[in-house]
């Protein structure tokens, strides 16, 4: 799949778990610190579980310590959309994959300050985790350079 053929695939909506229907196309929340990416720590990038879509990279996850994958910043902002979301009596801000249209999770402003102060609090559900290692077999080559450490001289 190119970068440019991304969008919602019906067919993985019609093989979704019950929880990742629920939470990717009905706006539903996992339960938190039981989730598949609260805690993971490898390296990768973690992609929409419908259109494929690269959302966030491993080097942006930190522990909130909320039970939820967290993130400062997705990989590419064009690929995420933010809504208002007025349900449960709050305003808070919605995140969803721009492409497979997928609810993702929340935005908050509550994040690490050093890093631009922004939480990405994200559903473990509605995501795909592609290890550094299988980028390139997984079609996500081009996001390799994210994860070098070396320091040009």
């Amino acid at each position: 799949m190119s970068t440019t053929d991304y969008r919602k695939d019906p067919d993985k909506v019609a093989n979704l778990t019950r929880d990742q229907f629920e939470v990717t196309q009905e706006a539903a929340t996992e339960p938190a610190f039981r989730n598949e990416f609260w805690d993971n720590h490898e390296a990768g990038l973690y992609v929409d579980i419908v259109s494929g879509e690269p959302l966030f990279a491993s080097i942006n996850k930190f522990d909130s310590r909320t039970g939820w994958p967290s993130f400062t910043v997705p990989i590419d902002p064009g690929n995420v959309v933010l809504n208002e979301d007025r349900s449960y009596g709050t305003v808070r801000t919605e995140v969803r994959s721009k492409h497979g249209d997928s609810h993702l999770g929340h935005l908050f402003d509550d994040g690490p300050a050093a890093d631009g102060g922004f939480r990405y609090c994200i559903n473990s559900a509605a995501m795909r985790f592609v290890p550094l290692d299988q980028l390139e077999t997984a079609g996500y080559g081009q996001f390799r350079g994210l994860f070098t450490t070396e320091v040009a001289s």
